[in-house]
């Protein structure tokens, strides 16, 4: 229980000092925002600091920090490490870059502003990449509540996602503040509620929770790295943060309280991460027990056993209902997103319903044909395109902050994580059963290559490129 409670108290010191730190070097200041400059009443709309950071917290936290943290915690309590430092010196440090250099680009969505900082050819990849990511993770978020809500109410899961289609489309089309901004609060508050409800429960009935151990702990020896750092995607980083932070930057009244969205919001999901990764570890005795429940109902059933025990019957629903709630208010950001991506891609003008119209039938279409598809290989897609997406934004983050402080070290509090997420999301794939399948002896190797070839191309493209420059004007 101490690991727990160490990594809890990390996970807030880390928003106070680190998060600070991160917004020192960014330097917000009091310039007009997006939201007042270019307010249209469609999606760059003024809100509140306070519903700006429920709407970003519920526009990330899906089932990412929920299935992802109990899927991490096969390994057991050395999860809580990754959670911990990914949120505090990845996670939240790529989410509040995205949201601030969006923001001091017109609320640009995620492609468009990597593009600028890593080339064209990178921003015709990144745009392609963005929509990918965002169907698929409309169509994970669509396929995963679903399958709850069968589990809850019985009732048939087409019916579920016919539902949970309408919704998407009715929100994708909508003005931000006619839907979105109305009920996101409410679910926001009900999602900490239920984080706050499954923790207090975990400690206060006595379950046994292991102590931090480095020792492998998953029942069928599949090793830590990087197959963990996969797993948990969002519960530590994750490249879809990147996609939703925009939609946020246009809606900010005030740069100064970037910190508390962006960092704040990432920090948020990390202890609802690191709560469900713990009740995973503790609930069952042991992680062969969290492998035999997730093998028998899925990380919903999960979620069932452990919100109904811990919070007994209305507890359970209450908790049930933040759960769905989650992910389903991600999916149709996401789809949002999509629009979004695609209008400033083809420069389509969004004021009208006809222009979000043309964008938004076909992008719910693909997703609930989509839907149909088996939800593990959905998910397993998803996860690493997920984090594949974050290293892309990381060292354009990189790239920003170099140019922004080409005399100071500042550029590494970006691509140091950027080059990790580069080994570990190239080792992953060349090893993972949907990837390529090759040994450890050759995917460690080849990632580790790909990561210095990585932070080379990066060192090059600034550092040696700028003593090129100054060599060029002494030599005139």
């Amino acid at each position: 229980m101490l690991t727990f409670f160490a990594c809890l108290a990390l996970l807030i010191i880390g928003y106070m000092v680190y998060g600070k730190f991160v917004d020192s070097i960014f330097e917000p200041t009091d310039k007009t925002t997006p939201a007042i400059e270019h307010k249209d009443g469609v999606d760059y709309v003024p809100m509140s600091t306070s519903k700006v950071f429920l709407i970003q917290l519920l526009n990330i936290a899906g089932l990412g920090p929920i299935f992802g943290a109990i899927a991490g915690a096969l390994w057991g309590p050395v999860v809580f490490l990754w959670i911990v430092f990914g949120t505090i010196f990845a996670g939240a440090v790529h989410d509040y870059l995205s949201g601030m250099i969006s923001l001091r680009n017109n609320g640009a969505s995620i492609s468009e502003v990597v593009g600028k900082y890593l080339g064209p050819k990178m921003k015709a990849v990144m745009r392609v990449f963005s929509v990918v990511l965002l169907v698929l993770v409309g169509t994970v978020f669509m396929t995963g509540p679903a399958m709850l809500l069968v589990k809850l109410t019985g009732m048939s899961l087409i019916f579920w996602l016919s539902v949970i289609v309408v919704y998407y489309f009715l929100a994708t089309l909508l003005p931000i503040d006619q839907i979105i901004g109305r009920i996101y609060p409410v679910f926001g508050i009900c999602l900490i509620i239920m984080a706050v409800g499954v923790g207090g429960g975990i400690v206060l009935e006595g379950y046994n929770m292991p102590e931090l151990t480095l020792t492998n702990m998953h029942p069928s020896g599949l090793p830590i790295w990087p197959l963990m750092f996969i797993t948990v995607a969002c519960g530590a980083i994750s490249g879809f943060h990147s996609t939703q932070s925009p939609m946020m930057a246009r809606c900010l009244i005030n740069e100064r309280d970037g910190r508390k969205v962006f960092y704040g919001a990432m920090v948020a999901e990390g202890v609802i991460a690191l709560i469900w990764a713990a009740a995973g570890v503790a609930f069952y005795n042991s992680t062969g027990g969290l492998a035999a429940a997730l093998k028998a109902g899925g990380p919903g059933g999960v979620v069932y056993d452990v919100s109904f025990t811990l919070l007994g019957s209305i507890g359970g629903v209450l908790a049930m209902i933040g759960v769905i709630a989650c992910p389903i208010t991600s999916g149709d950001t996401a789809f949002r997103s999509a629009r979004l991506t695609l209008a400033d891609w083809f420069k389509l003008e969004q004021v009208k319903n006809t222009s979000r119209l043309y964008l938004a039938v076909p992008l719910i279409a693909v997703g609930a044909i989509l839907s149909q598809m088996n939800f593990a290989i959905i998910w397993r897609y998803f996860a690493w395109t997920n984090q594949t997406l974050a290293m892309f934004v990381l060292w354009a983050g990189a790239v920003y902050l170099y140019k922004e402080h080409p005399e100071k070290p500042y550029c590494w509090m970006a691509a140091i994580p950027a080059t990790f997420m580069a080994v570990v999301t190239f080792t992953y794939i060349l090893q993972a059963p949907e990837g390529l399948k090759l040994p450890v002896s050759i995917s460690y190797p080849a990632g580790f290559v790909f990561g210095a070839i990585c932070l080379f191309l990066f060192v090059k493209n600034t550092f040696m490129s700028r003593k090129q420059e100054e060599s060029s004007q002494e030599s005139i």
